[in-house]
């Protein structure tokens, strides 16, 4: 997965939306089964969708079409029996954040992808090893309960310091280390929001899609919460110029 995922990102133009517009429909299907067990075939179907409207979307470059997305994260919770704002919600932010992902990867290159995935990924590996080496409080027990104030505070060093390493490559400016550290933050959102979500269905993982690792969602939840961010500060402030 690692070397496939590496290799789109790399590749950028239609082999890394293809990437995306799967792992989006998946994630899709796998926030249906984890609301309604009982009925995958109609998540499957969600999930269908939600690849066309998503490959559609990219390939007319639209902002207007973005509504569309509106059709699977509606249609899906009208259907349920429960938890339909949950559904909602989660659905749409999965969209916006692989459409996201893409528009990032197309609009600022190379070195604005790897930048973000970067400190999504040091977040990440800083915040377990802190957290297994250092312990100590719990950032959010009833939510996430093995998450440490240290492990946190570790991501966002770790994050500070992926900027640091950027600004060597890139004429963005030393701005690009606190956003760094808001990215790491959203990131461990997202994680959080998946964790609060699957805490509240009942549920361990995201699906066994993966064998011993769970699901899609489990392993992009950050990367999404990364990707949403994003597109806010982005449309509020503007991207930072990341050029080599």
């Amino acid at each position: 997965m690692v070397a496939i995922g590496t290799a789109c990102v790399v590749a950028g133009g239609v082999w890394f939306q293809m990437v995306t517009v799967f792992v989006t429909a998946v994630m899709i299907w796998e926030l249906w089964t984890m609301i309604e067990p009982q009925g995958p075939t109609r998540g499957m179907l969600l999930a269908a969708l939600v690849a066309s409207v998503l490959s559609g979307q990219l390939a007319v470059q639209e902002t207007w079409g973005l509504g569309l997305f509106l059709l699977a994260a509606v249609g899906g919770a009208v259907t349920l029996r429960r938890e339909r704002l949950t559904f909602f919600a989660f659905a749409l932010g999965v969209q916006l954040a692989g459409w996201g992902l893409v528009t990032f990867r197309s609009d600022y290159g190379f070195f604005w992808i790897l930048w973000l995935i970067g400190v999504v990924v040091v977040t990440d590996v800083a915040g377990y090893f802190a957290g297994r080496l250092i312990g100590g409080p719990k950032f959010w027990p009833k939510v996430s309960p093995k998450k440490t104030w240290s492990g946190t505070v570790a991501g966002w060093l770790g994050a500070a310091l992926v900027g640091l390493v950027f600004d060597g490559f890139t004429r963005v400016g030393l701005q690009i280390v606190p956003l760094s550290m808001l990215l790491s933050i959203a990131s461990q959102f997202g994680d959080i929001a998946e964790s609060a979500l699957k805490r509240r269905m009942g549920v361990k993982d995201s699906s066994q899609l993966i064998p011993g690792h769970g699901g899609l969602f489990d392993r992009f939840d950050a990367l999404l919460g990364a990707s949403l961010f994003m597109l806010l500060f982005s449309a509020v402030f503007g991207p930072p110029g990341m050029t080599p």
